[in-house]
C-alpha cells in the first residue's frame, strides 16, 4: 500500500477525495486544476483518463471525457501531468482512474511501470472485475501500486471477499446502483453499507457517486473514512474552461471543511 494513501487516511479526520479529468479542457490547463484541489484541502487527488466509453460515468464526465479527447490528451500527456504532479506535491496521493483499454493496449508491465515512475499512488480501474486480476493487478502490485476496487450496493457476502482479495490503499463504496453525478444515496443505507465494509475489511472506505455538495459530504464524513467528490467538480471546469482553478479551489474548500470537521460538530 502505498505510504502516501496510508498517510492521507491517518490525518486524525476523514479524508476528501477529488475527482478531475485529465486534459479537461487542455493538458495545458490541467496542472492549474490540479492545483487547486491541493489549495483547497484535497487530501487524496483521482486523476482520470479520457476514454471514448466511459460506461460508469454520468454526462458530466463523459462530455469531460470527450472534451480533453477533442484537445489531443494522451497517454503520455496524463502521465506527463502526473509526474509534473508529483514534483509540485511530493506528498499528496495522486490515483489515476479509468478504464482497461487505455491501460493494458501496451500491456499491463508497461503501465505499471510508466505510472509508478510518474509517481502515482494507485489505480483504479472501472472495467476489470476482480476475477480477471492477472489482467493488470499483478504489475501493479510488483511496482508498488495500490490497486483500488470497487464495492457497490449490490456487492453482495458471497462476492465482497473477492472485490476485496488484492485490494489496497482504500475501498471506494459506489453508493448508488448507477452512474456518477446523478441520483444521490440516502444516508441510512450509506451507513449500513460502511458498518458492513468495515467488518471484512481494515482498508479505509470512502464513498462516492452522487456526492456534490459540502451539505452531502458532511454527514458521510461522520461514517465513512473519506468522501469522493468527482461530477460538481468537473462542472465548474465545464462552465470556467482554462479560468477554473479558483472555482475549484473554492468549492473545494467548502468541501473540505465539511469533510474534516465533520466529527468535531454535532450531527
Amino acid at each position: 500500500m502505498s505510504a502516501r494513501l496510508a498517510a492521507a487516511f491517518a490525518k486524525g479526520h476523514p479524508a476528501l477525495v477529488c475527482f478531475v479529468t485529465a486534459g479537461d479542457p487542455t493538458p495545458a490547463a490541467t496542472p492549474a486544476i490540479l492545483d487547486a484541489l491541493v489549495a483547497g484541502g484535497a487530501d487524496v487527488i483521482e486523476l482520470g483518463m479520457p476514454f471514448t466509453d466511459p460506461m460508469a460515468d454520468g454526462p458530466a464526465i463523459q462530455a469531460a471525457n470527450l472534451r480533453s479527447l477533442g484537445a489531443g490528451t494522451t497517454t503520455a500527456a496524463i502521465l506527463n501531468i502526473a509526474t509534473g504532479f508529483r514534483a509540485r506535491h511530493p506528498q499528496v496521493p495522486l490515483v489515476l482512474m479509468g478504464y482497461a483499454n487505455p491501460m493494458t493496449i501496451r500491456g499491463p508491465e508497461w503501465f505499471a511501470d510508466a505510472a509508478a515512475a510518474a509517481g502515482v499512488d494507485g489505480v483504479i480501474c472501472v472495467d476489470i472485475p476482480p476475477e480477471e486480476d492477472a489482467e493488470l493487478g499483478p504489475a501493479l502490485r510488483a511496482h508498488g501500486l495500490s490497486l483500488i476496487r470497487l464495492a457497490t450496493p449490490t456487492t453482495d457476502a458471497a462476492r465482497l471477499p473477492v472485490v476485496l482479495n488484492g485490494s489496497s490503499g482504500f475501498v471506494y463504496y459506489v453508493s448508488v446502483a448507477g452512474i456518477t453525478g446523478k441520483q444521490s444515496a440516502a444516508l441510512t443505507s450509506i451507513e449500513n453499507a460502511v458498518a458492513r465494509l468495515k467488518a471484512t475489511t481494515d482498508l479505509p472506505i470512502a464513498v462516492g457517486f452522487g456526492v456534490r455538495t459540502p451539505e452531502q459530504a458532511g454527514p458521510i464524513a461522520r461514517v465513512a473514512d473519506g468522501v469522493v467528490v468527482g461530477s460538481a467538480i468537473v462542472d465548474l471546469v465545464a462552465t470556467h474552461g482554462a479560468a477554473a482553478a479558483e472555482p475549484v479551489r473554492a468549492l473545494v474548500a467548502q468541501l473540505a471543511q465539511a469533510v474534516h470537521e465533520a466529527r468535531s460538530v454535532p450531527a
